[in-house]
């Protein structure tokens, strides 16, 4: 209101008129004032301001995965904690994994939020970051990709997860794995397929092939065919999320293979699907519920705190864990000679 008082000429009283409809401002000086807001891209939040006076903050989630059940996990967790702290959530939802437009997110604004939760991939979304950024609204990042040094980042290590699930896979003997990646455009994916290759390397015998996917299930069955399709075919498929994980299973009982007899299959996540398909999945358990609270509750404590610290604006790495179900196997034919490095136990 400063930056918009100082432009127009006037004073922030005067900008808190014309906000709020004040009839005794001068119809030239109104105009000045709307001038300057536009131009400096204030988004008035005289409702926000007023329900921190009461006690009650609004918080913008903001969320586009393609995944119904990692969205699910993540909405339950978020609205857990908001239900605990007395916070009241608004929802907007972008399509297909893109960010939602310009308009929802200024109408978001509008209605007066006083921070934002980014499901991902939109912590990737720079229109989204710079509109929020632009507004001053503090901003809470889940599995955000590389962490930013002005928002609240809640997240795993990717790598490392992928890199001891793939490990897991060598140690039951698989030599040949196919690896399934997720979206080209989002971190994660180029992580997790880092953290396998940096365990397959330890292996001279062992081999990874790559399929492309992008998150969803549709991409997770044509990426199975083209492993699937490869001579000769892996033993293993590693996806990078269940939702893919799933669709590998799928295409392999259509090519009647046995999994885990003929084919071993994991994924990452644990969401629900990892446990309502047969044979349940052996996965990365990403602690979506648990990512999503942490990173609603750190931001309703930075906006509870009248000096948000250092360490509020942070990198919050959460553990991760690897869950073995009846997917997995050792392969029916294993080189004797090939050996697992045990000295090595991370990346």
């Amino acid at each position: 209101m400063a930056d918009v008082a100082q432009l127009a000429g006037v004073s922030r009283m005067t900008v808190s008129r014309v906000i709020n409809d004040g009839a005794k401002v001068r119809e030239e000086t109104r105009q000045a004032v709307l001038a300057a807001i536009r131009e400096l891209n204030f988004e008035p939040n005289q409702t926000a301001r007023n329900l921190v006076m009461a006690g009650e903050l609004r918080i913008g989630v903001v969320y586009s995965n393609p995944s119904a059940a990692f969205m699910s996990d993540f909405l339950i967790g978020v609205f857990e904690e908001a239900t605990s702290a007395g916070a009241r959530l608004i929802l907007v939802r972008g399509e297909d994994g893109h960010a939602p437009s310009t308009r929802q997110l200024r109408e978001l604004l509008g209605a007066g939020v006083h921070g934002v939760v980014l499901a991902p991939p939109l912590g990737e979304s720079a229109a989204a970051c710079d509109i929020l950024r632009a507004a001053n609204l503090p901003v809470a990042v889940v599995a955000g990709g590389k962490p930013q040094t002005d928002a609240i980042n809640v997240r795993i290590d990717d790598r490392q997860a992928s890199y001891a699930m793939a490990r897991h896979l060598l140690n039951l003997g698989h030599r040949r794995i196919g690896f399934i990646t997720g979206n080209p455009d989002q971190t994660a994916s180029a992580v997790r397929l880092e953290g396998a290759r940096a365990a397959i390397a330890q292996v001279e015998e062992a081999e990874l092939i790559v399929a492309q996917g992008a998150f969803t299930y549709a991409s997770g069955l044509s990426a199975a065919e083209q492993l699937l399709d490869a001579d000769p075919p892996p033993t293993a498929i590693f996806a990078s999320n269940d939702d893919m994980a799933a669709a590998a299973v799928s295409v392999a009982h259509r090519r009647h293979l046995d999994v885990p007899g003929d084919l071993t299959v994991v994924g990452f996540d644990d969401t629900t699907v990892a446990t309502t398909l047969w044979p349940p999945l052996t996965t990365v358990r990403q602690p979506v519920r648990q990512m999503a609270a942490v990173a609603l509750d750190r931001l309703l404590r930075a906006l509870r705190s009248a000096e948000p610290s250092v360490e509020t604006f942070a990198d919050y790495v959460l553990d991760h864990a690897l869950v073995e179900r009846q997917s997995t196997a050792p392969p029916q034919h294993v080189m004797p000679s090939a050996k697992v490095d045990k000295r090595s136990s991370h990346a």
